[in-house]
């Protein structure tokens, strides 16, 4: 059999209207076998080389071969010409149901569904019966809603025990959130393959049932890369950062090599626990192991940075993307709210603005919460006001919930109840519980009563709205309030979060909750404490036991004080490193009033700088000053 290697005829189909490549024979001595053309099609690895071997296929007489139509298709599909592959398509005498096929496959690869299911609709009207491929192909990519209509087909034509066709059934209803039906699925597999176990982990992982995600896992004898990353993913979605990032560290010591995807779950894991020092040797691996820096994996160090406290970074990431798109912009523009850089955060929209991007809902939020944070009443109104009249974005729960805190904060108690009440959405008790904040912030006891009350008796009340209402009846001296806050607690089974703060030393996150005595380093960090606690005295500093919620006596008060979680992460962080270094602490609450003078006070006495993120922002504490200007 005569071989050859390259064709010098190329013809252009510029699109599917036009005539394909000419069938005249150019006088070449060669035959092109029907097997070689399929192998050259395999191997072709561009438009251009598809485009030469069809030209040949045609000069040889092969172009009615099914086989050959086939794959050419599915090759000009896959390097991104449907047009190419549909015009092959069409011209083609009495398809197959390789060629039908194929170019359902196509459809479904490049997201357009409803395409794909019509020419599924027209095969079977022309007669021609689907095989198990057709069934994978379509359900690999259709929507979870077409998927189980079509498992009704797959029933009809007999293919529901072919294991591709059951796998891609199972990533159906794992994708659409039908755990039952996929465990039925998945049980009556009698061959499971990695791809039908990674899917059913997802299944699992995606709604946090992670024991039972893990058991598969756990017994998988091959892990690909991408169940690693379904795990991971799965514990960081559901807020177990610590076992995902454990898993991260068992995948590289059994050398699975993480992708993008891997990458963009581990910076998110060490966002949620403020995790620098780890954050920072995950850029320096994608640096030196060659995983591109796209514009996903940018905006992932970028939101990392910005959560782990460190803007300077998350800038320098930012400067250095090309082809930035508005979901980096955001992720900056929410860092520079969060640290109370207001002003940055603002001339970076502008400048978002004027290159031509269109601001999202999320921008909006990123911009009101900037506002928020520096009490920029009229500019927060102008923003609000441009959602729709300048951009035609209508406001959700959450923009007004920005709205809400900006005007409470400022004082105006009055205009936020009168945008609650007005508004044109059900306000929720994210919403509430920011007026009863600025309620207690402002000492408007009768409000945030009526407040408390309503939650309660719609049911809407968490531990965060007993414990507002009980800050403001305890900065009045109102124990019976108090008291009664903490019976109607117990009546609905409602337990006051415990305040927990973490640091980060030596690349080990240590977790320290109010009055901890289960650190190694316990007697130590003590001993750490009342030396702090003599520094802050001799300093003036009085504590501000008007802020604990217990109608017990002022010592017991101090003592309650002395033990929050951030002074014992600071005291730690003070013994655990060296002089001068910045310390930086997360905690899962607001800080109090007390420990945010204390604070102030001990970056001043230590000249260290000390960032602390708290549920709502964070505080830059540099020499007895806040970057929130002590408003927050």
């Amino acid at each position: 059999m005569a071989s050859t290697t390259h064709f010098t005829t190329s013809t252009t189909i510029h699109n599917p209207s036009l005539p394909l490549p000419s069938t005249a024979h150019h006088g070449t001595h060669h035959l092109l076998s029907a097997d070689r053309a399929a192998l050259l099609i395999d191997k072709a690895k561009s438009v251009n080389q598809l485009l030469q071997i069809h030209a040949a296929i045609l000069r040889h007489g092969l172009e009615q071969h099914p086989i050959l139509n086939f794959k050419l298709q599915r090759s000009f599909s896959s390097l991104g010409r449907l047009d190419y592959s549909r015009s092959l398509f069409d011209r083609t005498h009495n398809p197959n149901v390789f060629s039908w096929t194929a170019i359902i496959h196509g459809y479904a690869l490049h997201g357009r569904h409803q395409e794909a299911v019509v020419l599924y609709f027209q095969m079977l009207s022309n007669g021609v019966e689907p095989n198990a491929f057709t069934f994978s192909s379509i359900l690999k990519a259709c929507p979870p809603e077409l998927g189980k209509a079509l498992h009704s087909q797959v029933l009809k034509f007999g293919l529901d025990s072919d294991v591709y066709v059951r796998t891609a059934l199972l990533d159906v209803y794992a994708r659409g959130g039908d755990v039952v039906s996929a465990c039925q699925l998945f049980n009556t597999m009698r061959e499971k393959s990695v791809v039908s176990i990674t899917a059913m982990i997802t299944c699992y992982a995606k709604h946090g049932d992670l024991g039972e995600a893990r058991v598969l896992f756990d017994g998988m004898e091959k892990r690909d890369v991408v169940c690693w990353n379904v795990m991971i993913d799965g514990y960081t979605q559901h807020g177990r950062p610590n076992e995902s990032l454990d898993l991260f560290r068992q995948m590289l010591s059994v050398k699975v090599r993480p992708n993008e995807v891997t990458m963009i779950s581990v910076l998110s894991a060490c966002a949620q626990l403020g995790a620098l020092e780890l954050g920072r040797w995950l850029h320096s691996y994608i640096k030196n192991n060659g995983i591109q820096v796209n514009v996903h994996i940018g905006t992932a160090l970028v939101d990392m940075y910005c959560k782990c406290g460190s803007l300077d970074d998350a800038r320098v990431v930012f400067d250095g993307m090309i082809n930035k798109d508005v979901v980096a912009w955001n992720s900056m523009i929410m860092g520079y709210a969060m640290h109370g850089f207001s002003q940055s955060a603002l001339v970076l929209f502008s400048k978002m603005c004027a290159m031509g991007f269109s601001p999202t809902d999320i921008t909006f939020i990123g911009v009101l919460n900037a506002c928020s944070r520096a009490g920029l009443v009229t500019e927060g109104w102008t923003l609000f006001h441009s959602m729709k009249e300048q951009y035609g974005i209508e406001p959700k729960i959450e923009h007004y919930g920005c709205m809400v805190d900006l005007l409470g904060r400022a004082g105006q108690l009055v205009e936020a109840f009168e945008l609650v009440k007005t508004m044109a959405i059900e306000p929720d008790h994210v919403l509430w519980s920011s007026l009863l904040s600025a309620c207690r912030l402002h000492g408007n006891v009768t409000l945030g009563e009526n407040i408390a009350e309503f939650l309660v008796s719609s049911g809407l009340a968490d531990s965060g709205t007993f414990v507002l209402l009980s800050n403001i009846y305890a900065a009045v001296g109102n124990w019976k309030g108090v008291a009664k806050v903490r019976t109607m607690m117990k009546d609905s089974g409602v337990q006051k979060e415990p305040g927990c703060s973490s640091i980060e030393v030596n690349n080990k996150v240590h977790e320290f909750l109010s009055g901890d005595l289960k650190h190694p380093k316990c007697k130590d960090i003590y001993a750490m404490l009342e030396e702090m606690n003599g520094w802050l005295k001799a300093h003036g500093y009085t504590p501000q036991t008007d802020t604990v919620l217990h109608n017990i006596g002022d010592s017991e008060k101090e003592h309650a004080l002395g033990v929050h979680s951030e002074k014992l992460a600071i005291a730690f962080g003070l013994i655990s490193t060296q002089p001068g270094t910045a310390i930086k602490i997360v905690k899962n609450l607001r800080v109090c009033t007390d420990c945010h003078t204390a604070t102030k006070l001990i970056s001043k006495i230590t000249g260290r700088k000390i960032v602390v993120r708290d549920r709502n922002r964070f505080h830059h504490f540099v020499d007895g000053s806040c970057s929130c200007g002590d408003y927050w």
